[in-house]
Protein backbone atom coordinates (compact mmCIF):
# COMPACT_ATOMS: atom_id res chain seq x y z
CA UNK A 1 0.00 0.00 0.00
CA UNK A 2 1.34 3.43 -0.96
CA UNK A 3 1.32 6.03 1.79
CA UNK A 4 1.88 9.66 0.95
CA UNK A 5 4.02 12.29 2.63
CA UNK A 6 2.83 15.52 1.03
CA UNK A 7 4.27 18.99 1.44
CA UNK A 8 1.72 21.78 1.10
CA UNK A 9 2.21 24.51 -1.48
CA UNK A 10 2.63 27.06 1.31
CA UNK A 11 5.29 24.95 3.04
CA UNK A 12 7.10 24.53 -0.25
CA UNK A 13 7.10 28.26 -0.84
CA UNK A 14 8.39 28.93 2.66
CA UNK A 15 11.19 26.40 2.20
CA UNK A 16 12.09 27.88 -1.16
CA UNK A 17 12.11 31.43 0.13
CA UNK A 18 13.29 31.21 3.69
CA UNK A 19 15.01 27.94 4.62
CA UNK A 20 17.82 28.20 2.09
CA UNK A 21 21.03 26.23 2.50
CA UNK A 22 23.94 28.36 3.58
CA UNK A 23 25.54 30.29 0.75
CA UNK A 24 29.32 30.46 0.50
CA UNK A 25 29.55 34.16 -0.29
CA UNK A 26 32.00 37.01 -0.01
CA UNK A 27 32.23 36.80 3.80
CA UNK A 28 32.45 33.06 4.38
CA UNK A 29 36.24 32.82 4.19
CA UNK A 30 35.91 29.67 2.06
CA UNK A 31 34.53 30.65 -1.33
CA UNK A 32 33.93 34.02 -2.93
CA UNK A 33 31.78 34.85 -5.93
CA UNK A 34 33.24 36.96 -8.75
CA UNK A 35 30.81 38.45 -11.26
CA UNK A 36 32.30 38.87 -14.73
CA UNK A 37 31.42 42.07 -16.53
CA UNK A 38 30.04 41.28 -19.98
CA UNK A 39 30.23 43.41 -23.14
CA UNK A 40 27.59 46.10 -23.53
CA UNK A 41 24.80 45.23 -25.93
CA UNK A 42 25.40 41.47 -25.71
CA UNK A 43 22.83 39.26 -24.00
CA UNK A 44 25.35 36.85 -22.53
CA UNK A 45 22.88 33.95 -22.07
CA UNK A 46 25.68 31.50 -21.36
CA UNK A 47 24.37 28.04 -22.18
CA UNK A 48 27.65 26.27 -22.96
CA UNK A 49 31.15 26.49 -21.48
CA UNK A 50 34.35 24.95 -22.86
CA UNK A 51 37.85 25.55 -21.51
CA UNK A 52 40.55 25.67 -24.17
CA UNK A 53 44.00 24.11 -23.64
CA UNK A 54 45.62 27.56 -23.28
CA UNK A 55 43.21 28.56 -20.46
CA UNK A 56 40.85 30.68 -22.52
CA UNK A 57 37.12 30.13 -22.11
CA UNK A 58 34.66 29.57 -24.94
CA UNK A 59 31.09 30.59 -24.08
CA UNK A 60 28.13 29.46 -26.17
CA UNK A 61 25.03 31.65 -26.08
CA UNK A 62 21.51 30.34 -26.29
CA UNK A 63 20.78 32.73 -29.17
CA UNK A 64 23.45 31.15 -31.36
CA UNK A 65 26.81 32.82 -30.82
CA UNK A 66 30.16 31.60 -29.47
CA UNK A 67 32.47 34.05 -27.69
CA UNK A 68 36.08 33.54 -26.61
CA UNK A 69 37.30 35.05 -23.32
CA UNK A 70 41.05 35.59 -23.40
CA UNK A 71 41.51 35.99 -19.63
CA UNK A 72 38.46 34.64 -17.79
CA UNK A 73 40.20 34.82 -14.39
CA UNK A 74 41.04 38.54 -14.66
CA UNK A 75 40.49 40.63 -11.55
CA UNK A 76 39.04 43.13 -11.39
CA UNK A 77 36.74 41.27 -13.82
CA UNK A 78 36.21 44.15 -16.24
CA UNK A 79 35.18 43.35 -19.80
CA UNK A 80 38.27 44.94 -21.35
CA UNK A 81 40.58 43.00 -19.02
CA UNK A 82 38.77 39.73 -19.72
CA UNK A 83 38.91 40.28 -23.48
CA UNK A 84 35.76 39.14 -25.27
CA UNK A 85 35.93 38.15 -28.95
CA UNK A 86 33.09 36.87 -31.12
CA UNK A 87 34.14 33.52 -32.60
CA UNK A 88 31.02 32.13 -34.31
CA UNK A 89 27.43 33.12 -34.99
CA UNK A 90 24.29 32.04 -36.82
CA UNK A 91 23.70 28.89 -34.77
CA UNK A 92 20.21 27.84 -33.65
CA UNK A 93 19.53 27.58 -29.92
CA UNK A 94 22.98 26.51 -28.79
CA UNK A 95 22.72 24.41 -25.60
CA UNK A 96 26.15 22.92 -25.13
CA UNK A 97 29.79 23.33 -26.04
CA UNK A 98 32.88 21.13 -25.85
CA UNK A 99 36.52 21.29 -26.97
CA UNK A 100 38.26 18.31 -28.53
CA UNK A 101 41.14 17.76 -30.96
CA UNK A 102 41.62 21.40 -31.89
CA UNK A 103 37.96 22.28 -32.47
CA UNK A 104 34.84 23.43 -30.67
CA UNK A 105 31.75 21.25 -30.86
CA UNK A 106 28.46 23.13 -30.48
CA UNK A 107 25.13 21.39 -30.01
CA UNK A 108 22.33 23.33 -31.65
CA UNK A 109 18.69 22.37 -32.16
CA UNK A 110 19.13 20.22 -35.26
CA UNK A 111 22.79 19.16 -35.22
CA UNK A 112 26.17 19.11 -33.52
CA UNK A 113 28.50 21.46 -35.38
CA UNK A 114 32.29 21.38 -35.38
CA UNK A 115 33.72 24.91 -35.41
CA UNK A 116 37.28 25.66 -36.50
CA UNK A 117 39.37 28.72 -37.27
CA UNK A 118 41.51 27.45 -40.12
CA UNK A 119 43.21 30.74 -41.10
CA UNK A 120 44.08 31.97 -37.62
CA UNK A 121 42.14 35.25 -37.71
CA UNK A 122 40.17 34.47 -34.53
CA UNK A 123 36.89 33.73 -36.31
CA UNK A 124 35.42 30.34 -37.13
CA UNK A 125 35.45 29.80 -40.87
CA UNK A 126 34.55 26.11 -40.89
CA UNK A 127 31.12 24.97 -39.73
CA UNK A 128 30.83 21.20 -40.22
CA UNK A 129 27.81 19.13 -39.19
CA UNK A 130 29.13 16.05 -37.36
CA UNK A 131 25.86 14.68 -35.97
CA UNK A 132 22.27 15.18 -37.12
CA UNK A 133 19.16 13.26 -38.08
CA UNK A 134 16.92 13.46 -35.03
CA UNK A 135 13.37 14.77 -35.32
CA UNK A 136 12.76 18.52 -35.21
CA UNK A 137 9.11 19.53 -35.62
CA UNK A 138 9.18 23.05 -34.23
CA UNK A 139 7.75 22.03 -30.85
CA UNK A 140 8.87 24.40 -28.10
CA UNK A 141 10.80 21.88 -25.98
CA UNK A 142 12.72 20.03 -28.69
CA UNK A 143 16.09 20.85 -27.16
CA UNK A 144 19.37 19.08 -27.85
CA UNK A 145 22.22 19.06 -25.31
CA UNK A 146 25.89 18.19 -25.24
CA UNK A 147 28.12 16.98 -26.54
CA UNK A 148 30.07 14.78 -24.15
CA UNK A 149 32.96 12.54 -25.19
CA UNK A 150 33.88 9.21 -23.63
CA UNK A 151 37.40 7.82 -23.19
CA UNK A 152 37.35 6.38 -26.73
CA UNK A 153 36.26 9.64 -28.36
CA UNK A 154 32.65 8.65 -28.95
CA UNK A 155 30.36 11.70 -28.89
CA UNK A 156 27.07 11.73 -26.97
CA UNK A 157 24.09 14.02 -27.42
CA UNK A 158 20.94 13.99 -25.27
CA UNK A 159 17.58 14.91 -26.79
CA UNK A 160 14.54 16.42 -25.09
CA UNK A 161 11.20 14.69 -25.52
CA UNK A 162 8.97 16.53 -27.97
CA UNK A 163 6.58 18.61 -25.86
CA UNK A 164 4.07 21.16 -27.04
CA UNK A 165 2.42 22.01 -30.37
CA UNK A 166 4.31 21.08 -33.52
CA UNK A 167 4.70 23.24 -36.61
CA UNK A 168 2.51 21.97 -39.44
CA UNK A 169 5.13 23.00 -41.98
CA UNK A 170 7.49 20.36 -40.57
CA UNK A 171 5.76 17.74 -42.70
CA UNK A 172 6.51 14.15 -41.68
CA UNK A 173 8.52 15.30 -38.67
CA UNK A 174 5.42 16.95 -37.23
CA UNK A 175 4.01 13.43 -36.97
CA UNK A 176 7.10 11.43 -36.05
CA UNK A 177 9.89 13.21 -34.17
CA UNK A 178 12.41 10.41 -34.33
CA UNK A 179 14.74 9.66 -31.41
CA UNK A 180 13.28 12.31 -29.13
CA UNK A 181 13.90 11.33 -25.49
CA UNK A 182 17.05 9.41 -26.44
CA UNK A 183 20.78 9.72 -25.96
CA UNK A 184 22.58 9.32 -29.30
CA UNK A 185 26.21 8.36 -29.84
CA UNK A 186 28.38 9.22 -32.82
CA UNK A 187 31.44 7.05 -33.30
CA UNK A 188 34.75 7.57 -35.05
CA UNK A 189 33.08 6.43 -38.29
CA UNK A 190 30.82 9.49 -38.16
CA UNK A 191 27.65 7.42 -37.89
CA UNK A 192 25.11 8.45 -35.26
CA UNK A 193 23.37 5.57 -33.44
CA UNK A 194 20.74 5.30 -30.69
CA UNK A 195 22.30 4.52 -27.33
CA UNK A 196 19.81 4.82 -24.44
CA UNK A 197 16.21 5.93 -23.97
CA UNK A 198 13.64 7.09 -21.46
CA UNK A 199 14.59 10.75 -21.00
CA UNK A 200 12.21 13.65 -20.48
CA UNK A 201 14.38 16.79 -20.53
CA UNK A 202 18.02 15.68 -20.16
CA UNK A 203 19.45 19.16 -19.71
CA UNK A 204 22.92 18.28 -18.41
CA UNK A 205 25.31 15.76 -19.94
CA UNK A 206 28.93 15.10 -19.00
CA UNK A 207 31.46 12.47 -18.08
CA UNK A 208 33.72 11.48 -15.20
CA UNK A 209 37.48 10.94 -15.41
CA UNK A 210 36.88 7.44 -16.82
CA UNK A 211 34.69 8.81 -19.61
CA UNK A 212 31.46 7.35 -18.24
CA UNK A 213 28.46 9.45 -19.26
CA UNK A 214 25.95 10.98 -16.83
CA UNK A 215 22.80 13.01 -17.49
CA UNK A 216 20.59 15.21 -15.35
CA UNK A 217 16.88 15.13 -16.11
CA UNK A 218 13.86 17.14 -14.97
CA UNK A 219 10.94 16.33 -12.70
CA UNK A 220 7.67 15.86 -14.60
CA UNK A 221 5.78 12.99 -16.18
CA UNK A 222 7.34 9.62 -15.22
CA UNK A 223 9.93 11.39 -13.04
CA UNK A 224 8.67 12.03 -9.51
CA UNK A 225 11.63 14.31 -8.84
CA UNK A 226 14.89 15.21 -10.57
CA UNK A 227 17.24 12.31 -11.39
CA UNK A 228 20.93 11.93 -12.16
CA UNK A 229 21.32 9.06 -14.61
CA UNK A 230 24.33 6.90 -15.41
CA UNK A 231 23.92 6.40 -19.15
CA UNK A 232 24.74 2.98 -20.59
CA UNK A 233 23.97 1.32 -23.90
CA UNK A 234 20.47 -0.15 -23.95
CA UNK A 235 19.31 1.46 -20.70
CA UNK A 236 15.69 2.62 -20.37
CA UNK A 237 15.23 5.34 -17.73
CA UNK A 238 11.47 5.33 -17.58
CA UNK A 239 9.90 8.06 -19.73
CA UNK A 240 7.37 6.65 -22.16
CA UNK A 241 7.71 8.96 -25.18
CA UNK A 242 11.02 7.50 -26.32
CA UNK A 243 9.50 4.02 -26.61
CA UNK A 244 7.94 4.96 -29.94
CA UNK A 245 11.39 4.25 -31.43
CA UNK A 246 12.51 1.31 -29.31
CA UNK A 247 11.58 -1.13 -32.09
CA UNK A 248 13.40 0.82 -34.81
CA UNK A 249 16.34 -0.83 -36.53
CA UNK A 250 19.49 -0.28 -34.50
CA UNK A 251 17.73 0.33 -31.20
CA UNK A 252 19.63 -1.29 -28.31
CA UNK A 253 16.64 -0.75 -25.98
CA UNK A 254 14.18 -3.59 -25.49
CA UNK A 255 10.60 -2.32 -25.43
CA UNK A 256 9.20 -3.06 -21.95
CA UNK A 257 5.58 -3.25 -23.10
CA UNK A 258 2.75 -1.25 -21.59
CA UNK A 259 3.97 0.83 -18.67
CA UNK A 260 2.13 0.59 -15.33
CA UNK A 261 0.38 3.42 -13.51
CA UNK A 262 0.23 2.20 -9.92
CA UNK A 263 3.83 1.46 -8.92
CA UNK A 264 6.51 3.22 -6.96
CA UNK A 265 9.95 3.59 -8.54
CA UNK A 266 11.19 1.04 -6.00
CA UNK A 267 8.70 -1.48 -7.40
CA UNK A 268 9.34 -0.49 -11.03
CA UNK A 269 12.94 -1.73 -10.75
CA UNK A 270 11.70 -5.32 -10.90
CA UNK A 271 8.24 -4.90 -12.48
CA UNK A 272 9.19 -2.94 -15.62
CA UNK A 273 11.48 -4.94 -17.94
CA UNK A 274 14.75 -3.11 -18.52
CA UNK A 275 13.92 -0.15 -16.27
CA UNK A 276 17.13 1.49 -15.04
CA UNK A 277 16.74 3.65 -11.91
CA UNK A 278 18.69 6.87 -11.39
CA UNK A 279 22.05 6.73 -9.67
CA UNK A 280 20.85 9.61 -7.50
CA UNK A 281 17.51 11.31 -6.90
CA UNK A 282 17.57 15.03 -6.03
CA UNK A 283 14.64 15.52 -3.63
CA UNK A 284 12.36 18.23 -4.93
CA UNK A 285 12.69 21.72 -3.37
CA UNK A 286 15.12 20.34 -0.76
CA UNK A 287 17.76 20.02 -3.48
CA UNK A 288 16.35 22.53 -5.93
CA UNK A 289 13.73 22.27 -8.63
CA UNK A 290 15.50 22.09 -11.98
CA UNK A 291 19.02 20.62 -12.41
CA UNK A 292 21.02 21.67 -15.45
CA UNK A 293 24.66 21.27 -16.51
CA UNK A 294 27.01 18.92 -14.68
CA UNK A 295 30.77 18.74 -14.29
CA UNK A 296 33.14 16.56 -12.28
CA UNK A 297 35.82 18.32 -10.23
CA UNK A 298 39.12 17.24 -11.76
CA UNK A 299 41.10 20.22 -10.44
CA UNK A 300 43.31 18.10 -8.16
CA UNK A 301 42.15 19.96 -5.06
CA UNK A 302 42.30 23.51 -6.44
CA UNK A 303 38.57 23.92 -5.79
CA UNK A 304 38.63 22.59 -2.26
CA UNK A 305 38.15 19.22 -0.57
CA UNK A 306 35.69 17.75 -3.12
CA UNK A 307 38.04 16.49 -5.83
CA UNK A 308 36.41 13.90 -8.12
CA UNK A 309 32.85 14.77 -7.11
CA UNK A 310 30.07 15.97 -9.40
CA UNK A 311 28.73 19.51 -9.35
CA UNK A 312 25.29 20.14 -10.83
CA UNK A 313 23.79 23.47 -11.89
CA UNK A 314 20.41 24.45 -10.47
CA UNK A 315 18.07 26.69 -12.45
CA UNK A 316 15.31 27.87 -10.10
CA UNK A 317 17.53 28.45 -7.05
CA UNK A 318 20.31 29.93 -9.22
CA UNK A 319 22.99 27.75 -7.72
CA UNK A 320 25.04 24.58 -7.73
CA UNK A 321 24.63 21.30 -5.83
CA UNK A 322 27.20 18.61 -5.09
CA UNK A 323 27.00 14.82 -5.62
CA UNK A 324 29.15 12.04 -4.18
CA UNK A 325 29.02 8.75 -6.13
CA UNK A 326 30.18 5.27 -5.24
CA UNK A 327 29.77 1.88 -6.91
CA UNK A 328 28.03 -0.90 -5.02
CA UNK A 329 28.22 -4.26 -6.77
CA UNK A 330 29.15 -2.50 -10.00
CA UNK A 331 26.31 0.07 -9.96
CA UNK A 332 26.56 3.79 -9.19
CA UNK A 333 24.58 5.30 -6.35
CA UNK A 334 25.33 7.99 -3.81
CA UNK A 335 24.43 11.15 -1.96
CA UNK A 336 23.66 14.75 -2.83
CA UNK A 337 24.37 17.86 -0.78
CA UNK A 338 23.59 21.58 -1.13
CA UNK A 339 26.57 23.70 -2.13
CA UNK A 340 25.67 27.26 -3.18
CA UNK A 341 22.52 29.08 -4.21
CA UNK A 342 21.04 32.50 -4.95
CA UNK A 343 23.63 33.58 -7.48
CA UNK A 344 22.74 36.41 -9.87
CA UNK A 345 20.76 34.25 -12.32
CA UNK A 346 19.72 30.70 -13.18
CA UNK A 347 22.69 28.38 -13.75
CA UNK A 348 22.81 26.52 -17.08
CA UNK A 349 26.46 25.51 -17.48
CA UNK A 350 29.25 24.53 -15.07
CA UNK A 351 32.98 24.13 -15.74
CA UNK A 352 36.37 24.59 -14.08
CA UNK A 353 38.99 27.07 -15.25
CA UNK A 354 42.76 26.51 -15.30
CA UNK A 355 43.20 28.11 -11.86
CA UNK A 356 40.70 25.64 -10.34
CA UNK A 357 37.87 28.14 -9.94
CA UNK A 358 34.37 27.16 -11.02
CA UNK A 359 32.73 29.18 -13.78
CA UNK A 360 28.95 29.13 -14.20
CA UNK A 361 26.99 30.26 -17.25
CA UNK A 362 23.61 31.79 -16.57
CA UNK A 363 20.31 32.57 -18.29
CA UNK A 364 16.81 32.54 -16.84
CA UNK A 365 15.26 32.40 -20.34
CA UNK A 366 12.21 34.18 -18.93
CA UNK A 367 11.39 31.42 -16.43
CA UNK A 368 11.29 31.99 -12.68
CA UNK A 369 14.59 31.89 -10.83
CA UNK A 370 16.36 33.62 -7.97
CA UNK A 371 18.66 36.52 -8.78
CA UNK A 372 18.53 40.06 -10.10
CA UNK A 373 19.97 39.38 -13.57
CA UNK A 374 18.58 37.64 -16.65
CA UNK A 375 21.96 36.27 -17.77
CA UNK A 376 25.67 36.40 -17.10
CA UNK A 377 28.86 34.69 -15.97
CA UNK A 378 30.19 34.21 -12.46
CA UNK A 379 33.21 32.49 -10.92
CA UNK A 380 33.29 30.68 -7.58
CA UNK A 381 36.80 30.87 -6.16
CA UNK A 382 38.13 28.81 -3.25
CA UNK A 383 40.12 30.74 -0.66
CA UNK A 384 42.31 27.78 0.31
CA UNK A 385 40.54 27.38 3.66
CA UNK A 386 38.40 24.25 3.77
CA UNK A 387 34.77 24.65 4.84
CA UNK A 388 33.54 22.19 7.46
CA UNK A 389 31.25 19.93 5.44
CA UNK A 390 30.26 16.34 4.92
CA UNK A 391 32.68 15.26 2.21
CA UNK A 392 31.29 11.77 1.65
CA UNK A 393 28.26 9.78 2.76
CA UNK A 394 29.12 6.11 2.26
CA UNK A 395 26.76 3.17 2.54
CA UNK A 396 27.68 0.42 5.01
CA UNK A 397 25.97 -2.82 5.85
CA UNK A 398 24.91 -1.36 9.20
CA UNK A 399 24.17 2.24 8.11
CA UNK A 400 26.22 5.16 6.78
CA UNK A 401 29.70 6.56 7.24
CA UNK A 402 29.98 10.35 7.12
CA UNK A 403 33.46 11.61 6.26
CA UNK A 404 34.14 15.26 7.04
CA UNK A 405 36.47 17.84 5.55
CA UNK A 406 37.95 18.53 9.02
CA UNK A 407 38.24 16.51 12.23
CA UNK A 408 35.51 16.97 14.82
CA UNK A 409 36.42 18.95 17.90
CA UNK A 410 38.01 16.80 20.64
CA UNK A 411 35.56 15.16 22.98
CA UNK A 412 32.72 15.04 20.44
CA UNK A 413 30.28 12.30 21.42
CA UNK A 414 27.09 12.64 19.34
CA UNK A 415 24.02 10.81 20.61
CA UNK A 416 21.46 9.07 18.36
CA UNK A 417 18.57 11.23 19.57
CA UNK A 418 20.20 14.30 17.99
CA UNK A 419 20.07 12.75 14.50
CA UNK A 420 16.99 12.74 12.29
CA UNK A 421 16.42 10.37 9.42
CA UNK A 422 13.78 8.96 7.12
CA UNK A 423 13.51 7.08 3.86
CA UNK A 424 10.97 7.50 1.09
CA UNK A 425 10.45 6.85 -2.60
CA UNK A 426 8.39 8.27 -5.47
CA UNK A 427 5.50 7.22 -7.66
CA UNK A 428 6.29 5.91 -11.14
CA UNK A 429 3.41 7.23 -13.24
CA UNK A 430 2.49 9.45 -16.17
CA UNK A 431 1.29 12.28 -13.93
CA UNK A 432 3.51 15.28 -13.34
CA UNK A 433 5.88 14.78 -10.41
CA UNK A 434 5.23 12.90 -7.19
CA UNK A 435 5.10 13.51 -3.47
CA UNK A 436 7.45 11.57 -1.22
CA UNK A 437 5.67 8.25 -0.63
CA UNK A 438 6.02 5.29 1.75
CA UNK A 439 7.97 7.43 4.20
CA UNK A 440 9.39 5.69 7.28
CA UNK A 441 11.60 7.02 10.03
CA UNK A 442 15.08 5.55 10.27
CA UNK A 443 15.95 3.92 13.58
CA UNK A 444 19.18 5.57 14.72
CA UNK A 445 20.80 2.94 16.95
CA UNK A 446 24.31 4.24 17.66
CA UNK A 447 26.94 6.78 16.58
CA UNK A 448 30.59 5.71 16.37
CA UNK A 449 33.30 8.38 16.13
CA UNK A 450 36.53 7.37 14.39
CA UNK A 451 39.78 7.63 16.34
CA UNK A 452 40.99 10.46 14.07
CA UNK A 453 37.59 12.23 14.44
CA UNK A 454 37.40 12.67 10.64
CA UNK A 455 34.36 10.44 10.28
CA UNK A 456 31.40 9.00 12.12
CA UNK A 457 29.34 5.87 11.51
CA UNK A 458 25.59 6.28 11.94
CA UNK A 459 24.23 2.82 12.71
CA UNK A 460 20.60 2.69 11.68
CA UNK A 461 17.96 0.14 10.86
CA UNK A 462 15.33 0.27 8.14
CA UNK A 463 17.55 0.63 5.08
CA UNK A 464 15.52 -0.03 1.92
CA UNK A 465 16.54 -0.59 -1.70
CA UNK A 466 14.95 1.85 -4.14
CA UNK A 467 14.51 4.59 -1.52
CA UNK A 468 16.10 7.94 -0.76
CA UNK A 469 17.59 8.02 2.74
CA UNK A 470 17.48 11.52 4.18
CA UNK A 471 19.61 12.25 7.24
CA UNK A 472 19.83 15.45 9.24
CA UNK A 473 22.94 15.84 11.37
CA UNK A 474 23.17 17.83 14.62
CA UNK A 475 25.18 21.04 15.00
CA UNK A 476 28.62 19.48 14.90
CA UNK A 477 31.74 21.62 15.35
CA UNK A 478 35.16 21.01 13.81
CA UNK A 479 38.57 21.04 15.47
CA UNK A 480 39.11 24.59 14.15
CA UNK A 481 35.81 25.76 15.64
CA UNK A 482 33.71 25.81 12.48
CA UNK A 483 30.06 24.79 12.58
CA UNK A 484 28.92 22.18 10.06
CA UNK A 485 27.93 24.18 6.97
CA UNK A 486 25.18 21.91 5.65
CA UNK A 487 23.53 19.39 7.93
CA UNK A 488 21.22 17.69 5.40
CA UNK A 489 22.25 14.80 3.16
CA UNK A 490 20.27 12.56 0.81
CA UNK A 491 21.48 9.08 -0.19
CA UNK A 492 19.81 7.11 -2.99
CA UNK A 493 20.10 3.44 -2.07
CA UNK A 494 19.69 1.18 -5.09
CA UNK A 495 21.68 -1.76 -3.73
CA UNK A 496 22.48 -2.65 -0.15
CA UNK A 497 26.00 -3.54 0.91
CA UNK A 498 26.77 -7.05 2.07
CA UNK A 499 30.03 -8.54 3.25
CA UNK A 500 30.65 -10.03 -0.20
CA UNK A 501 29.89 -6.88 -2.23
CA UNK A 502 32.61 -4.91 -3.95
CA UNK A 503 32.34 -1.20 -3.16
CA UNK A 504 34.27 1.29 -5.29
CA UNK A 505 34.77 4.72 -3.74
Amino acid sequence: MVTLRCTSVLAGLLLCAGAAPRVFGEDSGHYRVVTLETPGGVDMEASGLAVLPDGRLAVGLRKGEVWILDNPTAEPPLAERIGYHLFASGLHELLGLAWRDGALYATQRAEVTRLRDTDGDGLADEYLAVASGWGVSGAYHEYAYGPAFDASGNMYTSLNSSMGAKWKGAGAEAVETKWRGWCMVTGADGVMRPFAAGFRSPCGIGNNKDGEVFVTDQQGTWFGTNPILHVRKGAFFGHSESLAFAREAGSPVVHPGKLPETLTVAEARSAVPGYTPPAVWLPYVKMGQSPTGLRFDETGGKFGPFDGQMFVGEFVYSGVNRVFLEKVDGEYQGACFPFIKELQSAVLGVNFLADGSMVVGQSNRGWNSFGNKSFGLQRIVWSGRAPFEVRQMQLLEEGFRFRFTEPLEPGTAPVPSNFGGQSYTYLYHSKYGSPEVEAEQLTIEAIDVADDRKSIVVRCGGLREGYVHELFLPELVSESGQKLGHRDAYYTLNRKVSKTDKVDR
